[in-house]
């Protein structure tokens, strides 16, 4: 799924409109449609319902939604702010249309001013509150009565959840930022349309992460999505792993994982790149650590195969083992190499590393101490990857040491520094940390939305490589979907994890180890929910960029509701 602009996603609207010959009034009931089927799916405990409107398009789709949900029952009390005499286009028909309909008389008012706002608080203690004030074509700030309507909203005695129609008011939504400076609504959950803008995959636009962020089709043809910022969202990858493996299967075809790591003190993390490997679905999985490790990494599980290495005087992996005879052995018959994790930073571990890498062609994994190793010589980067896949999963520390840049100077331009890095040396690029961004060698760059702070505890990146190294195994004429697909995954299945009751169900006590056991959830979940058009019987899919969809949470044993505090 493409990543558009604002001025993007004008463009597509207006394509639409022009070439596919599309009234821009019905992209507007589709999108009213959208979100009154998703108001009454997913607070369907809601009966008294607030719709606050601007004056924009916005402010049109919201009022054709409280149209149709007082058609469905719903108690319903629209404020436009401002006058309606002020109207154009789209936004002038849906209030022509909501007043032809016959509202009752206090079910619809205008306000002017700051003095009619505070003489509608009574429109606060509604169920749910829709947000139309300003959508996508907005700049901040928000000024004038769309500000004072914000701050009035902070006299909701009962704190009512928020639904924003398109963005939470005050984004810009071209914003790459993680928070918006300036005033912007709440949210509790997000539907926009056609397409993600960036900050509806970069930015935390609802108060949980547990909380939805969807997009609706609203009838755009997939010709008229046209972008140029070359992003797109990770999640759209995972359909790599849902058709059913053929009766016929076997193990060979599902690929051999080595995985070449650990040292003392540090067999975890190569115990645990191995055991998400073989999780991941990769048919052979074999570990390779020294004698010294090798015991602590072999109890991980009795399907992971293991390969004693020579060690130093230290207990690292020596260079010894780069010999021809000693190679033979190690990659014989492997397919994906997963190397890095608890791996050493002594020189002999060192050298090991960039000499295991520079000898061999085979689809590569790099993470944790192989990327320490990488950053010694940063000229042979270009190199290693010739001829071969190359992943690296850098954490912005790792990036730092293999940029020569600061960590902030990567934070603060996360998508070009990305960018550059994986074309100059023609390797995915896993840069991991919030919203994490997923750079091939061609530029384009995948985001993704999955992922919470539980995460952020050691092991979690040791799975990922696993994940990475089996996905790449199982689809070697597809890296750039694998590599996506896998960091998907990874952080769904923490997701899914920390919504159970359990050890594992809350981000504080969150293990990367309890991620493994709801990996087969994760799998199975689709991020596309259908719906059905009400008026026409049609079947329309909404997207999940954040959150569970429905269907997934109707399973049994899975809990959709959010922690206390969430909304």
């Amino acid at each position: 799924m493409k990543i558009l602009s604002a001025a993007e996603m004008q463009t597509c609207d207006r394509v639409t409109i022009e070439k596919f010959g599309i009234p821009s009034t019905d992209l507007m009931r589709s999108a009213a449609r959208a979100v009154a089927d998703f108001t009454l799916a997913q607070f369907p405990a809601a009966r008294r319902v607030t719709i606050l409107c601007g004056r924009g398009n916005n402010g049109g789709d919201g009022l054709m939604t409280a149209r149709l949900l007082a058609e469905a029952g719903l108690t319903v009390t629209t404020l436009l702010l401002g006058h309606p005499e002020g109207l154009k286009g789209d936004a002038a028909r849906a209030w022509a249309e909501l007043m032809g309909s016959n509202p009752s008389t206090d079910s619809v008012r205008v306000i002017r001013s700051s003095q009619e706002l505070s003489e509608s608080v009574d429109s606060l203690s509604a169920d749910l509150i829709l947000d139309a004030v300003v959508g996508t074509g907005f700049k901040p700030p928000l000024r004038g009565l769309p500000l004072e309507a914000l701050e009035w909203l902070k006299f909701s005695a009962a704190q009512a959840p928020i639904l924003a129609i398109d963005l939470p008011s005050g984004w810009d939504a071209d914003s790459t930022a993680s928070t918006q400076q300036g005033p912007v609504y709440p949210a509790d959950a997000v539907v926009t349309f056609t397409a993600p803008k960036p900050a509806h995959v970069f930015g935390q636009l609802t108060r949980s992460l547990l909380q939805p962020i969807v997009v609706a089709p609203i009838g755009s043809p997939e010709e008229a999505v046209v972008s140029s910022l070359n992003l797109h969202w990770s999640g759209s990858s995972k359909a790599i792993t849902d058709p059913p493996r053929p009766p016929d299967s076997n193990k060979g075809m599902y690929g051999h994982v080595l995985v070449v790591g650990g040292s003392p003190g540090k067999s975890g993390a190569p115990a645990m790149a191995a055991l998400a490997a073989l999780r991941t679905g990769a048919g052979l999985v074999t570990a390779a650590v020294t004698s010294s490790v090798l015991p602590l990494v072999a109890a991980i599980a009795p399907e992971l195969m293991t390969q004693a290495l020579v060690a130093t005087s230290t207990g690292e992996i020596s260079p010894e083992n780069l010999s021809p005879e000693a190679l033979k052995s190690l990659l014989h018959r492997i397919t994906v190499l997963a190397i890095g994790p608890g791996l050493g930073t002594s020189p002999e571990a060192i050298d090991f590393a960039l000499g295991l890498l520079s000898q061999t062609r085979l689809p590569a994994v790099a993470d944790a101490d192989a990327l320490n190793a990488l950053a010694t010589q940063p000229d042979l980067l270009r190199k290693i990857s010739a001829g071969r896949t190359l992943v690296l999963t850098p954490h912005p520390g790792e990036m730092s040491r293999l940029t020569g840049l600061s960590t902030a100077e990567i934070q603060a331009n996360r998508i070009q520094v990305a960018r550059d890095f994986a074309v100059r040396n023609q390797i995915i690029l896993v840069l991991k940390g919030w919203r994490t961004l997923i750079a091939h060698p061609d530029g384009a760059i995948a985001v993704n939305t999955t992922g919470n702070p539980g995460m952020a505890k050691g092991g979690s990146g040791d799975l990922l490589t696993g994940m990475v190294a089996s996905l790449l195994a199982q689809h070697p004429n597809d890296p750039q979907r694998a590599v996506e697909a896998a960091v998907y995954l990874h952080g769904l299945a923490a997701d899914i994890t920390i919504r159970q009751p359990g050890i594992g169900g809350d981000q504080h006590t969150l293990l990367a180890t309890d991620s493994l056991a709801n990996l087969h959830r994760a799998f199975r979940y689709h991020p596309s929910s259908i719906r059905k058009y009400a008026d026409s019987g049609a079947n329309a899919g909404y997207c999940w960029l954040q959150g569970i969809s429905p269907e997934f949470a109707l399973h049994p044993g899975f809990d959709q509701s959010p922690p206390p505090g969430a909304s």
